[in-house]
């Protein structure tokens, strides 16, 4: 599965609109969607932002591995 199909896979699995997710990020939704489609190349900036949204590792959305693994919170000492 390439990198696009689970960034719609996770984001229909969470009930999030691309519009949702866009406006989280702070970019527009035909952007957004654009880089569903893989029309466009994604920063990882914005890969960071969208795993951060959605509670998923960078791991998973870009197929490293098959496990959806959340995020872990950072511990503060």
């Amino acid at each position: 599965m390439y990198y696009t199909e689970r960034l719609q896979w996770i984001r229909d699995c969470k009930n999030i609109t691309q519009k949702e997710l866009a406006k989280a990020i702070g970019i527009k939704q035909q952007q957004y969607a654009r880089y569903e489609k893989g029309i466009n190349i994604m920063p990882v900036t914005h890969l960071a932002n969208i795993c951060k949204y959605l509670n998923v590792s960078a791991d998973y959305i870009l197929g490293l591995t098959n496990e959806i693994k959340p995020l872990k919170k950072e511990v503060s000492q």
